[in-house]
């Protein structure tokens, strides 16, 4: 099947939607959007997916490997399985946008919108580029459809001024999560609790991995504890880690328990370690790959959006169960020798056997790993031969630099 880069919603509803393995995991059932302030197009934030038991879940956008005519395939097997509500700020397709009223700018007249058109742009993001709206007819008769533009209709957009907080997540949607978290702590301590609970927990999450840890329990602290649990449960595991090592042993077992055990385990995990070892600073979800999977598989995974640059420049290679800790530890590959291999080879083939860091390995000899050998991700493996995670080079910079660097940074 080709990977289609528009799409309607309305054809989509429906679609199976399968994990990277090729297992069905549930129907497509609606498309969550983030309207903006003036003709700027909506940005799709993920999707509805209904999975066993009539039960609808909520899957992050930026999981998406494709969308093909017939499936959706997702990047990643793991599924936060908590049922899906809609948050403020928070627009569906189908259940909303469409059989809405809005005014042709050119003409002046008014229509319905009948479809939405849902497309890629070469950022990876999935935005609503264009609507497929029908003025009335007379009576028995159809009006005329029109296919036009975001921007070519009014009667969508937020409206640009007063106190929402629709308007003010509207004004920050392009921030990246680092301005993002200078921006809150600019606003006075109630506006910014609003954004904070107002944020999708993706959103929330890469956010609180970005502000200072007394500010991070602060927000954190605010939130209801089952959506705090959420949000923990997005955040990589060793921030989240990271945040729950600064609360009491009562908070932290309590919030462990509301995550989804899946997502809790590789948590648990991390705090068993010092925070000045590799293995406090690892995170416990790099690229695995059996000894089978060929370089093509290897690149299609490095693609995934949700990995960092420093995490996507090499994969590791380990005898089954592919989660940490995995079977054996074979070795790693680097993204410039999978680049420069037929995609048909095995990964196995072109291995690096550099010598892996172990778990309690201080800071200092993590440094200079990292120093002798110019890596930007190393691995991570224990006395049993077992990959439990891999160190990248920005966990190294966080523990090296003062604690309030980025209080430092937001001043500059």
């Amino acid at each position: 099947m080709s990977t289609v880069t528009r799409a309607y919603v309305s054809r989509l509803a429906g679609l199976p939607v399968f994990d990277p393995n090729g297992d069905r995991v549930g129907r497509l059932r609606d498309v969550v959007v983030a309207l903006r302030v003036g003709t700027a197009c909506p940005r799709a934030l993920g999707l509805v997916v209904e999975v066993v038991a009539r039960r609808r879940i909520f899957v992050p956008m930026g999981r998406v490997t494709s969308i093909d005519p017939g499936a959706v395939v997702l990047g990643s097997g793991t599924l936060n399985l908590k049922r899906f509500e809609q948050r403020r700020g928070e627009t569906l397709v189908l259940g909303e946008l469409l059989d809405r009223s809005v005014t042709i700018r050119e003409s002046g007249r008014p229509a319905t919108v009948v479809d939405a058109g849902l497309e890629q742009l070469r950022t990876g993001d999935w935005e609503i580029t264009r609507l497929a709206v029908q003025e009335p007819g007379r009576i028995g008769r159809r009006g005329q459809l029109h296919q036009l533009t975001w921007a070519e209709v009014s009667g969508l957009a937020l409206p640009e001024t007063g106190q929402g907080t629709e308007t003010l997540l509207a004004t920050y949607r392009e921030l990246n999560a680092a301005d993002l978290a200078h921006a809150l702590q600019d606003l006075p301590i109630k506006r910014r609790h609003e954004v904070a609970e107002a944020l999708s927990d993706q959103r929330l999450a890469d956010v609180l991995g970005e502000l200072p840890e007394t500010e991070q329990i602060t927000i954190l602290g605010t939130l209801e504890e089952a959506r705090a649990a959420d949000v923990l449960e997005e955040m990589d595991p060793d921030d989240a880690a990271d945040l729950l090592a600064e609360l009491s042993n009562v908070d932290r077992n309590r919030l462990l328990e509301l995550m989804e055990p899946g997502e809790a385990e590789p948590v648990r995990q991390l705090l068993k370690y010092s925070e000045d070892t590799a293995g406090g600073i690892m995170t416990s979800e790099p690229v695995i790959l059996t000894p089978d999977a060929t370089i093509a598989e290897a690149l299609a995974r490095v693609r995934e959006p949700e990995l960092t640059p420093a995490l996507a420049s090499q994969v590791y290679v380990c005898r089954p169960p592919s989660a940490t800790p995995t079977g054996r530890y074979l070795g790693l590959a680097h993204i410039q020798r999978l680049l420069r291999e037929p995609p048909s080879t095995l990964v196995s083939g072109v291995l690096d056997d550099l010598e892996p860091l172990r778990p309690e390995a201080p800071l200092t000899e993590v440094t200079r790993y990292f120093a002798t050998y110019n890596l930007v991700a190393a691995p991570v493996v224990d006395e049993q031969g077992r990959l439990v995670g891999a160190v990248s080079v920005d966990d190294v910079l966080d523990h090296l630099l003062p604690e309030d660097w980025r209080e430092r940074a937001r001043r500059g």
